[in-house]
């Protein structure tokens, strides 16, 4: 008879999440493995809507500076405004760009995984709290973010309009998709992460590195770095168009202003209640007087230790330390 092969036992996890080097790269090499193959074909499906990716980046860029194309050359729109097209300048061009766009598009769809991936490599390091922390500004930065790049998006048009306005009479704009791309990207980038201020200060002071009573110190000059950040931001001369992006910002910041502070009033008050139930108190190791101490009275003999209920002193005395 054919004996059937042993089992392999199942490997028991360490619950603090303690393993060997080994282990730690092989687990490592996996999560980048499954972060690479996510990102990857992510790419490989928006490649197929590459030209909608494209059309979505330049429609605004169009729809508020665009030429209309009239006998083979560059018409100015009505009124004399100025205008350009949107054009590439070399052979290889087309394709690296295709490239570039379904990489990054491959990124963003992707997010959801290699994050998760990064976050099951990091969590078994981590204590309860700083997993209930971290996950709730992974939580709330990822929306930041996505309110941000929505925001530069939609100063994109006003911007580029503005930013022609500086050209001479007479001179035509052609602006290569690469650069136009790169624009893009490095504002919604920018936005982004201005969205991202507020949480990065509540992260300050969950860590005691910065109170809420210093922050709120500054709100003068944080609201007019605030502003002076979204005048050159959005280089319109319109008015509205910099307070729709200062005030949104500006209101984050007092709210985190508000977080810090309930933090720390609670800090102060755990402080002052004590340790927690399954804390430890701190020992009291301040000496006292030697004075005031009361002597130990001598341990009573057992019944077995007696003769005639008489202690056994006498015997003691007979017996040296050792015995």
């Amino acid at each position: 008879m054919l004996k059937s092969a042993p089992r392999k036992e199942k490997k028991i996890k360490d619950p603090e999440g303690r393993m060997p080097l080994a282990e730690h790269l092989r687990e490592l090499r996996n999560r980048l493995a499954k972060a690479v193959l996510a990102i990857v074909v992510a790419s490989i499906v928006s490649a197929f809507f590459y030209n909608d990716l494209i059309n979505l980046i330049t429609k605004p860029v169009l729809q508020s500076v665009g030429c209309d194309l009239s006998f083979g050359e560059l018409a100015k729109k009505q009124g004399g405004e100025t205008c350009a097209r949107i054009v590439m300048l070399d052979l290889l061009g087309p394709f690296t760009l295709a490239l570039k766009v379904s990489l990054m598009s491959g990124l963003i769809l992707s997010s959801p995984i290699w994050l998760y991936q990064l976050w099951a490599f990091l969590a078994p390091g981590l204590h309860r709290n700083e997993k209930r922390y971290a996950l709730s500004f992974v939580g709330a930065g990822f929306p930041l973010f996505v309110v941000g790049g929505y925001f530069a998006y939609s100063v994109l048009p006003t911007t580029a309009k503005v930013l022609l306005d500086f050209t001479p009479i007479g001179i035509d704009n052609l602006l290569p998709l690469d650069k136009l791309l790169d624009i893009v990207i490095r504002m919604i980038v920018v936005f982004g992460l201005s969205f991202e201020l507020p949480l990065l200060l509540v992260l300050l002071n969950f860590g005691g590195v910065l109170s809420g009573k210093r922050m709120l110190g500054w709100w003068r000059g944080m609201v007019m770095g605030i502003t002076v950040f979204s005048a050159i931001a959005t280089p319109s001369t319109d008015p509205l168009t910099m307070i729709a992006l200062a005030a949104p910002i500006v209101v984050l910041y007092f709210a985190a202003v508000v977080v810090s502070l309930v933090n720390d009033r609670r800090r102060a008050q755990a402080a002052e209640s004590g340790p927690a139930d399954d804390e430890a108190s701190e020992l009291d190791l301040t000496p006292e007087d030697i004075g005031s101490i009361e002597p130990v009275a001598p341990p009573r003999a057992l019944p077995e230790q007696s003769v005639n209920g008489h202690e056994l002193e006498s015997r003691r005395g007979d017996m040296d330390d050792i015995t």
